[in-house]
């Protein structure tokens, strides 16, 4: 059983009980309003003022010459183009960006100074807005561009802080069962964090130094990951099946204890199925829980533990809810609702120790239920079938037999109504935002469910209100210059996140499968002409060639013959034994006592300890000549074409050679970090190329983009050597099958000994980005490099 330290810092009945005061008095408010139909006749004026913005007529001859077809939002890089061909650009931006301040920040939009930050990023936005993505030109997928991420995370002072982010990401996601979707737990985490961020930079002076603005942004990166991660290791764990009820049990017991006492409790032994989900969670969600504790300026940590308690009890006094129950009041529905999404929302500021603000902590606390009822309208369908208590799942199911409930549909409009004129002051801005995403929220409802179904929904909920709703749905069908940019980001976020994660599975397989198949080719058969020839060559070389390995080389050479130019595997079969054989020899060569003096490789013991040291040196030379001779055999091509490709390969053969001399002469010297980087081209670089570029001659390629793969191999392969040195220097001996400190053993020159691992660390990362650059300029489908990119910065071993 966990242990508790029960001495308390927050009086948890007492702070609740505060909050739901505050709550009740709102949400009869509401009703009142809501029973009187105040919002019908506001919001009527409202829209037909609202309308002149949103309803255009055009002419015949506007039609047919004066516009271009609008693509789907699905297309982001046409979508945004088209908008600025239009001139809609900046007003997509404009209420865009309002609306951001308007709910994330808690702004009103009438102040001065909040209209001039608003246009300041809007400008900003406009000019940098293309640049966040890139488009693989192969087959038109759209990706996050890590690399202008992290541009931009450098000019900030926290690339590292990015990588440690997205690393952390990566983790959550491998340990998340699939009930919990991956994909979407990375998307909400990530919008804390953004979240989180944009109140940091909202709070920095124009005075700030670059120093301190780093130290800001790293620190709400940290923040805001680590209270994003409690949207799926906390809510979405509970409200999911996968831990038992029991399990749940003891769970939500260990937050809320953390939440009173200020500490998090043991773990202690864990009964059930999910215990090493659970010993993850708890040992994620106590560094996170400690990182914000020590981060709460002296103060502000009470009001912290407080918020965090109210948005925690509302959520669970709603997850407990059981849909079978007809009993539950207007108040027990809608009052965690009030809090839950207000406190959310508060606790984003707070977790940067933000100064009070009343009139933030006033507008935020009586928008939320705004939100979270455009939320559950979204998704009632889904909650009907997971059996959720909402306002609308509950409606569905009841209102027939209880006359008493509230339509969550009507009280969604009177919210809107509230807010506009009684929250913001009948601001025009205000209005003109909050109508434009309502109207959108309809209209992205109806797309995804069908007119049909659309108008089931409305015959339920909006029936009551007739008149009211016409209007509504004539804006539904006609209005236009409703969208907003956060819907676009999250639908490509999610199209994105989804695609990565296709292509890393694809990946995978590839390796799986065609390593298979090359590891199948490698075997060299002994010659039968002449037994009196000893055999113990072949034997030896097998040996090495059967240790397992990555089989990297052979496998971009497959990735950029097979799948960059179309080329036959088989037919290229012989080049992919060669490259093999050629690594394979280069591997013998540097294990030898005379280099780096290595016991085990792949993890088996060296060659030269198995046999000798005089029939490795003679195997090494035995697969470099069969490597050659393997060349001879790509009968498909050209024989001219192959003659160069044997050139090519005999002068590769010559360099590595001399970046091998050059890796010798270099015991015990202090390297520049240029001559390091020569270095290591020319050890695993070159490799590299070769993979690359004969297939490339084989295909014929041009010049150019022979060139940028080149280019690719270059910082690819030194990025895979800063790998080998974090690995040597930091990984774990059983995983890498060989035993690390080797290079500091050896007095080696690295770029952890030069740099330190940090510094290693932002290197490998830079070329990373190099790497990933030169891609754009090749024509082919380079999804299989990119991923292998990725491996090569992410491997353990």
């Amino acid at each position: 059983m966990p242990k508790f330290n029960m001495t308390t810092i927050v009086n948890a009945a007492e702070c609740y009980q505060i909050a739901e005061q505050k709550a009740i008095e709102y949400f009869k408010s509401l009703y009142q309003q809501l029973a009187f139909k105040t919002y019908s006749s506001t919001l009527t004026k409202d829209i037909l003022s609202w309308k002149h913005n949103h309803i255009h007529h055009h002419s015949f001859l506007s039609g047919l010459f004066g516009r271009k077809d609008k693509p789907n939002s699905q297309e982001y890089h046409k979508y945004i183009h088209w908008l600025d061909y239009t001139g809609k650009l900046d007003n997509y931006l404009d209420r865009s960006i309002a609306y951001i301040f308007l709910r994330d920040l808690g702004k009103a939009l009438d102040s001065p100074a909040t209209q001039a930050r608003i246009q300041h990023v809007v400008d900003s936005l406009k000019e940098q807005l293309t640049r966040s993505v890139t488009l693989d030109r192969a087959n038109g997928t759209e990706k996050i561009s890590f690399v202008g991420l992290y541009r931009n995370a450098q000019k900030e002072g926290v690339g590292s802080t990015l990588l440690w982010v997205l690393d952390k990401l990566k983790t959550m996601s491998d340990h998340l069962p699939k009930e919990l979707d991956a994909v979407h737990a990375q998307r909400k985490v990530i919008k804390i964090i953004a979240g989180v961020l944009m109140h940091e930079i909202e709070e920095m002076s124009s005075n700030t130094s670059p120093e301190e603005r780093s130290r800001k942004i790293d620190e709400a990166i940290r923040l805001g990951y680590s209270y994003g991660l409690t949207y799926p290791l906390i809510d979405d764990l509970l409200d999911s099946k996968v831990l038992s009820l029991e399990e749940k049990k003891r769970y939500s017991e260990l937050i809320r204890t953390t939440l009173i006492t200020g500490n998090v409790p043991e773990l202690g032994e864990w009964i059930g199925m999910n215990s090493d989900l659970v010993k993850y969670v708890h040992s994620e969600l106590s560094d996170s829980f400690e990182y914000i504790k020590v981060h709460q300026r002296p103060g502000a940590q009470k009001s912290f533990f407080e918020l965090a308690y109210v948005f925690f009890n509302a959520q669970d006094v709603d997850r407990v809810k059981d849909l079978s129950n007809q009993n539950y009041s207007n108040e027990d529905l809608y009052i965690p609702v009030i809090l839950k999404s207000s406190f959310s929302r508060l606790i984003a500021r707070s977790v940067i120790s933000a100064p009070v603000d009343i009139g933030f902590d006033n507008r935020t606390f009586y928008y939320g239920i705004y939100n979270q009822l455009a939320d559950d309208f979204s998704d009632m369908f889904e909650d009907l079938k997971e059996e959720r208590v909402t306002p609308y799942t509950y409606y569905i199911k009841y209102h027939v037999q209880r006359q008493d409930l509230i339509n969550p549909f009507e009280l969604y409009w009177t919210v809107i109504s509230n807010l506009i004129h009684n929250v913001y002051h009948s601001d025009t801005k205000t209005c003109e935002v909050i109508l434009d995403r309502a109207i959108n929220g309809l209209k992205r409802f109806k797309e995804r469910m069908g007119t049909e179904r659309y108008d089931e929904v409305m015959g339920l909920f909006a029936s009551v209100n007739p008149k009211f709703n016409d209007l509504v749905q004539k804006m539904v069908r006609k209005a236009d210059d409703v969208d907003f940019l956060d819907k676009l980001l999250r639908d490509r976020m999610i199209t994105i996140l989804k695609n990565e994660k296709a292509e890393q599975e694809a990946f995978v397989d590839t390796i799986q499968t065609v390593g298979k198949q090359i590891s199948g080719i490698l075997n060299i058969a002994k010659t039968l002409d002449n037994p009196l020839l000893n055999q113990t060559i072949i034997d030896s070389a097998n040996y090495s060639l059967e240790a397992g390995g990555k089989k990297v080389r052979p496998l971009m050479a497959w990735a950029m013959g097979v799948n960059g130019y179309g080329l036959d595997p088989k037919a290229i079969a012989p080049l992919l034994r060669s490259l093999e054989y050629m690594h394979t020899a280069s591997l013998i060569y540097d294990d030898l006592p005379s280099q780096d003096n290595a016991y085990t490789r792949r993890g088996r013991q060296t060659l030269h300890v198995v046999y000798n040291i005089a029939i490795a040196e003679l195997t090494g030379l035995f697969l470099t000549q069969k490597a050659i001779e393997e060349l001879t055999s790509l009968d498909p091509f050209d024989p001219k074409i192959v003659l160069n490709l044997i050139q090519y390969a005999t002068r590769l053969i010559e360099d590595m050679c001399k970046g091998q001399a050059m890796d010798l002469d270099s015991k015990g010297k202090r390297l520049t970090l240029e001559q390091l980087n020569m270095m290591y081209f020319y050890k695993t670089g070159l490799a590299f190329e070769a993979s690359l570029v004969m297939p490339a001659i084989l295909a014929q390629e041009k010049e150019a983009q022979i060139e940028a793969l080149k280019e690719f191999a270059h910082h690819a392969g030194i990025a895979f050597q800063i790998k080998d040195d974090l690995l040597d220097a930091e990984g774990d001996p059983v995983l890498l099958g060989k035993l690390t400190g080797k290079d500091v053993e050896n007095n080696n020159s690295t770029f952890v000994t030069l740099l330190g691992s940090e510094g290693a660390r932002k290197e490998m990362w830079d070329h990373y980005c190099q790497a990933m650059e030169e891609l754009e300029y090749v024509p082919r489908n380079t999804t299989f490099l990119k991923q292998l990119l990725n491996y090569i910065v992410k491997r353990d071993h």
